[in-house]
């Protein structure tokens, strides 16, 4: 069985890719993943603002001994970016100790100096780029245009810092995430990534505090990105990739035929541990050989909005459809 899928400029043997995670900071568990097949890791993320934190922090370790007396200004320490440098350092170690793809990841929504070191994560030993624009808007004043105007920018710029493939990853919260997908395209990026999760916060009212939770995907996220999977991949030919509610064969398989090129997957692996992308790998070819399909390629697509039966599931009269269905107690 043919499952190959091109992605980033790599060509892959099947699509399961393992997303942004802690996995990384543990060696053996990123042997782990490659023992059982991934087809590519995505690193976890390297944040705007560590970058511009180590860079204030260091500024200030600089400065003030520097202005205590005029003789300092003879030992001054290089200036050090922490964080970006135990990025640099992981992404090297990885590279070192794996032969399969790695794509580092930036996470910001500013453009600015902290993107140049985009070339180093290349140098560094990853083979492409993830953007990951996760961005919550809390200020009135800033229009929904331009947010969209600063992120398109944002991209730009980065793809005018490398040669390296970027892919962008989205949340769903845009007002029209098609025309903003084309926007991101024009821009540069050679794939997009859906969706970002948005993790929530709690309250605690008896202390007063809000509470911050980790809560691992389930399949019941994937319906969301199932429809602007389907929605986009008519519309675009940019390779898609799928990040939030793959726990099993049939979740990728729904994916791929929405028009996902590649399946990232993390919550499952954390639950289950590295040795379940094999059974993943084992579901999908199963059920490919099954059901007639000679590769991947030929399934991909197969139910977005332009070649399903009945494409209104994926559009306002499904809203209308689900409601009727409801039958009462």
């Amino acid at each position: 069985m043919n499952l190959t899928c091109s992605y980033l400029g790599l060509e892959l043997p099947h699509p399961f890719v393992v997303g942004a995670s802690p996995m990384v900071d543990d060696l053996d568990v990123v042997r782990r993943l490659e023992d059982a097949g991934a087809a590519a890791i995505v690193v976890r993320s390297l944040f705007e603002e560590q970058v511009h934190h180590d860079e204030l922090a260091a500024a200030a370790a600089i400065d003030g001994p520097a202005h205590a007396f005029a003789e300092a200004t003879t030992y001054l320490p290089e200036p050090m970016v922490r964080g970006a440098d135990d990025y640099l350092e992981l992404i090297a170690g990885l590279r070192r100790s794996v032969d399969i793809p790695l794509i580092a990841s930036l996470n910001g929504v500013h453009g600015g100096r902290w993107l140049d070191y985009a070339d180093d994560l290349m140098t560094a030993g990853a083979d492409a780029l993830e953007l990951n624009l996760y961005h919550l808007p809390t200020d009135w004043r800033e229009s929904g245009s331009a947010i969209e105007d600063r992120l398109l920018s944002m991209v730009s710029g980065l793809k005018a810092r490398v040669s390296a493939k970027v892919a962008v990853k989205l949340s769903p919260a845009y007002t029209s995430l098609p025309h903003f997908a084309r926007g991101l395209v024009d821009a540069g990026a050679d794939a997009l990534v859906l969706f970002n999760r948005f993790y929530q916060a709690d309250i605690d009212p008896e202390n007063l505090d809000v509470v911050r939770r980790l809560e691992l995907s389930t399949s019941s996220e994937l319906l969301l990105r199932l429809r602007w999977l389907a929605v986009i991949s008519a519309q675009l030919k940019t390779p898609l990739a799928v990040t939030g509610g793959v726990h099993t064969g049939i979740d990728a398989i729904k994916a791929v035929m929405a028009g996902a090129s590649v399946v990232q997957v993390v919550s499952v692996l954390l639950k289950r541990g590295p040795e379940f992308l094999a059974t993943l790998r084992s579901e999908l070819e199963g059920w490919l050989e099954e059901y007639g399909y000679a590769s991947l390629e030929e399934m991909r697509g197969s139910m977005n909005l332009s070649r399903c039966p009945d494409p209104s599931a994926f559009e306002r009269a499904n809203y209308m459809e689900i409601l009727r269905s409801w039958r009462g107690l």
